[in-house]
């Protein structure tokens, strides 16, 4: 039997068309599909905004069709990838509303962007200032400070450091309540960059403090400066590095037999001393104290003796702390640390240590400034 043979005389070209038309339906199919996905993703992302969710590096990721971690390379220009690639997952960034939260921002950059605060210093005296001067620099960086307390315990600071970084932090500011003690916990050796601001740190760490010296040189030359010359320093104790150091200034500036009465931190050690003093038959124009709750009971000491201030006294504390500076009858010329500056100037050298910049290790020492109320009165000499 003879086998038929089925054979198509079409033309060539018309083979060749309908293979075209077959292959680009294929390829059209498959980028519907695709960026259907895509949408669909875009969509749920835009849909979540409108409920009030936030949108994520992952709803960014699902919209743009791509991973994580390209999504991170792309908004952090890192990475080896098509520049128009880059450009899409940018500009999807901008249509969907993409803000990248702090955990998004540590996918993206590797940093918590949170940095600790330690200190014992409890009563919040000396750290409270301090860390509104850390946030006050750093809050338009998108870093948040969060403070732990350690009082004087080694093994709450052990646990406060340990909790610092399970949560990643990206440094750490050590502060305390006097400069020349260190914290009661080591710091040394840490995976993270640490500042010292107010506390005593390692020779080979960055330092912060205020230059007391050159504050109380400040307090006696505006004494001077309104003729007051039987000038009497009363201060803290002698154990205190900053007491040592603001008498010594004192003296330099006042005169070497200028007298200094080392005392309690305290409002009755400022009485005390006071009543001391005219007991003994002395009686200066001019008292300098060594902080302002010392100044505050001098004044109290000079009203009971009916001594007038500024009248017959001219009186300046030291630390400008405004709930006792402010409050006082006269107000209080003091001297002000400047603790704000330094929690400033202490956090933004974390952050930069965190960047990775290098600073030479050592103490900086930040200027005091000279805060005029009603305690001195007169006008200073020309």
């Amino acid at each position: 039997m003879r086998e038929t043979l089925h054979c198509d005389h079409r033309p060539s070209h018309l083979h060749n068309q309908e293979n075209f038309e077959k292959t680009f339906s294929l390829i059209d199919s498959w980028h519907e599909k695709r960026f259907s996905r895509a949408n669909r993703r875009w969509e749920a992302a835009l849909a979540n905004e409108a409920k009030g969710m936030r949108t994520t590096i992952h709803d960014l990721a699902k919209a743009a069709g791509v991973s994580v971690s390209t999504v991170s390379k792309a908004l952090n220009d890192t990475g080896r990838m098509a520049e128009d690639t880059r450009a899409r997952i940018k500009r999807i960034a901008n249509e969907i509303g993409f803000r990248p939260n702090a955990l998004a921002r540590g996918l993206l950059s590797r940093r918590s962007f949170t940095i600790g605060l330690l200190t014992n210093d409890t009563y919040g005296r000396f750290s409270l200032p301090l860390m509104a001067g850390v946030s006050e620099a750093l809050v338009d960086k998108g870093v948040s400070v969060f403070l732990c307390a350690i009082e004087d315990d080694p093994s709450l600071g052990r646990v406060h450091v340990e909790a610092m970084l399970d949560k990643q932090v990206d440094g750490i500011i050590a502060t305390g309540k006097r400069t020349d003690r260190a914290l009661p916990v080591d710091l040394s050796g840490l995976p993270v960059p640490v500042v010292y601001a107010f506390t005593e740190g390692p020779e080979n760490s960055i330092r912060f403090a205020s230059d007391d010296g050159q504050g109380a040189a400040r307090a006696v030359e505006h004494l001077l400066s309104l003729g007051r010359r039987r000038l009497v320093h009363i201060t803290g104790p002698e154990t205190f590095i900053a007491a040592l150091d603001r008498a010594d200034a004192f003296r330099r500036h006042a005169g070497p037999d200028a007298k200094v009465m080392h005392g309690n931190w305290t409002e009755p050690w400022g009485r005390e001393a006071v009543l001391t003093l005219w007991e003994s038959g002395e009686h200066p124009d001019g008292i300098f104290c060594g902080n302002d709750m010392i100044a505050r009971g001098v004044i109290d000491g000079l009203r009971e003796l009916g001594v007038t201030v500024p009248g017959d006294v001219s009186v300046v504390g030291f630390d400008n702390w405004e709930i006792l500076a402010g409050q006082s009858r006269p107000p209080l010329t003091t001297i002000d640390m400047n603790l704000k500056e330094l929690g400033r100037q202490a956090g933004l050298t974390v952050l930069a240590l965190g960047e990775g910049q290098k600073f030479e290790p050592g103490l900086r020492k930040l200027p005091c400034t000279l805060v005029v109320r009603g305690s001195c009165g007169g006008f200073p000499e020309t």
